[in-house]
């Protein structure tokens, strides 16, 4: 008789391979790698600015070519270590900006570390104030024309948005000097606030260089009123240019966010349509105009140099425009090196608000 043997049954189960985890990396992992890729970035620009600027020559016959004799001239180039390799220059240079002496200006002897501290604070308040007044506008502005989609709001709505960026920014802030400074005479015309109110503002202890804020903590109303007056003007021209930005994206991603099942079903049961834009639809809009936030402050750094010029608001744009006609190539240096960590360091922060606002933002 033949003896039967239990063979073990394979569970099926254990055939099926195990699916990895393709959620995505951690988010230490994801915000240790942006940090890591702020130094190449920020190494990238400063080199091509380095070289770019070199291509007119040494930045003393640059500045001082026509108003010196030329054995003066090559003495100052020599006692500036111009003559050496360009190579060499660049090493150095490299070795200064690591300790944070960015040298002196050609044209006028200032420290550049000094000058970019301050300078760097009226561009930052007219940033803040431009980024406030692109807000204000794009997003209210945009919810409403994805509610009324198709409709006459959507239109015009749309029309703005194409307006306020094809628009140049010195065109914008001329035109509102133009109708609200000369003809109707509402706001000041140029500057970041009157003299008496500067003068205050310096006299402060440990003041931030933000005039607003510092008006704010010394309890001045009347400066804090002079400095808003001053900053409408110049925030609106550069905001405008953002807004619509802002604009069509919250548009076009809450047309989709409004189509989701969720809000199907929250309308169905009896939920407002105000409650729906303002808290369903509303939120989800606002991831991508966190994530390009980054992007749109490198663009109102670069239309502050416009603004700053038009409007007479001494920051970091006024002064780069003034370097630039004197030809001051160490001090443009400087600055665009500065606007290059500022533009790296903001990427940074926003890539970890969009991360910690949205789980899906993760390598």
């Amino acid at each position: 008789m033949t003896a039967l043997i239990d063979l073990p049954v394979e569970d099926p189960a254990a055939r099926v391979p195990k699916r990895k985890n393709k959620s995505g990396g951690s988010l230490g992992k994801y915000l240790a790698i942006r940090f890591v890729l702020i130094f190449p970035t920020i190494f990238i620009l400063v080199t091509m600015v380095f070289f770019l600027m070199r291509l007119t020559g040494d930045p003393i016959s640059a500045a001082l070519g026509d108003r010196l004799p030329p054995d003066q001239l090559a003495a100052r180039v020599h006692e500036a270590g111009y003559d050496r390799p360009l190579f060499i220059q660049y090493l150095e240079y490299l070795g200064q900006i690591a300790t944070g002496n960015f040298g002196r200006t050609i044209s006028d002897n200032l420290l550049i570390s000094d000058m970019l501290a301050s300078y760097g604070s009226a561009t930052l308040e007219l940033a803040i104030n431009s980024l406030v007044v692109a807000l204000a506008i794009g997003i209210p502005v945009g919810m409403l024309a994805a509610y009324k989609r198709d409709k006459w709001q959507d239109a015009i709505s749309r029309v703005l948005a194409i307006a306020f960026y094809a628009t140049p920014v010195f065109f914008a802030g001329l035109l509102l000097k133009l109708v609200f400074a000369v003809w109707l005479g509402w706001l000041p015309v140029a500057g970041r606030a009157y003299i008496t109110t500067e003068i205050a503002m310096t006299q402060l202890e440990a003041p931030t260089g933000i005039y607003w804020l510092d008006a704010l903590r010394s309890g001045n109303m009347n400066a804090f009123w002079d400095v808003v007056q001053h900053s409408i003007l110049p925030a609106t021209a550069l905001g405008l240019l953002t807004a619509g930005i802002f604009l069509r994206l919250v548009r076009t991603n809450m047309i989709g966010t409004l189509s989701r099942d969720y809000v199907e079903a929250g309308r169905s049961r009896g939920v407002s349509e105000y409650r729906l834009v303002t808290k369903h639809a509303y939120k989800p809009a606002l991831i991508p105009i966190i994530t390009v936030m980054g992007l749109q402050i490198a663009l109102l750094l670069g239309g502050a140099v416009l603004t700053e010029t038009t409007f007479e608001w001494k920051g970091l744009g006024f002064q780069l425009a003034h370097y630039l006609t004197a030809r001051d190539f160490v001090a443009v240096q400087g600055i665009v090196a500065l606007l290059a960590v500022i533009v790296a360091l903001t990427n940074f922060i926003v890539d970890v608000i969009a991360a910690l606002i949205d789980p899906r933002v993760r390598y």
